[in-house]
């Protein structure tokens, strides 16, 4: 039986049926996915990110980042400590956060697999086009909130499901490593889970304050 890996519901239906995957969808919270019998395996899954050229001194990269990076350094102070989850092999993000005065520590399964992190409390944590990488989000966002000091910030961004133009032809859709798909009102039910309100300062971006 399939749940959702988000929730654990069962009430689940068929959002869209892709030529090599299936889509569905959550009642309960919203949440789109794939079965995990469609996950890439660890192999492919880092192929894949091989090909992704994230370089922090490309400039239209920053401007892309900067969409989280500006409302996020709007409400921290100078000297804020955080934690770039999923950071990639080019931590643009960091150094965009470090330029303005906070200091900033790396993870990622692959590039930066460092589990100390995990032992430290955050001022805020980031995960820029991460989440819909997720294999098991729950858990995941669990670790996430946990070392997030009350009153710090969880900022991410991904593309809402709603924003996926022709959802049989968009490549981020056939990207294979794009497992969970959300909307607002994902974020919504994450926000009451996990005590949490949510702000939506940009489309594609939520920022999470630890309650």
């Amino acid at each position: 039986m399939i749940v959702c890996p988000l929730c654990t519901h069962d009430d689940i239906s068929t959002y869209h049926s892709h030529p090599h995957r299936q889509f569905w969808q959550c009642a309960n919270c919203a949440l789109v996915f794939v079965s995990p019998a469609d996950y890439p395996d660890a192999d492919a899954e880092k192929a894949r990110y091989d090909q992704h050229h994230n370089d922090p001194t490309d400039k239209r990269y920053r401007a892309f980042l900067q969409q989280l990076a500006t409302p996020l350094l709007e409400r921290l102070t100078v000297g804020s400590i955080g934690l770039d989850f999923g950071c990639g092999p080019g931590p643009a993000l960091a150094h965009i956060l470090q330029e303005s005065g906070m200091t900033v520590e790396l993870y990622d399964t692959y590039y930066a697999p460092n589990d100390t992190v995990w032992a430290t409390q955050y001022d805020f944590v980031t995960a820029t086009e991460v989440v819909e990488h997720l294999h098991q989000p729950s858990q995941d966002f669990d670790r996430l909130f946990r070392v997030l000091k009350p009153g710090g910030w969880l900022a991410i961004m991904t593309k809402w499901v709603s924003r996926i133009p022709s959802f049989t032809a968009s490549r981020y859709v056939r990207d294979m490593t794009h497992v969970c798909l959300y909307s607002p009102k994902t974020f919504n039910w994450i926000a009451r889970r996990w005590n949490s309100p949510v702000d939506f300062p940009k489309t594609d971006i939520a920022l999470f304050r630890k309650g």
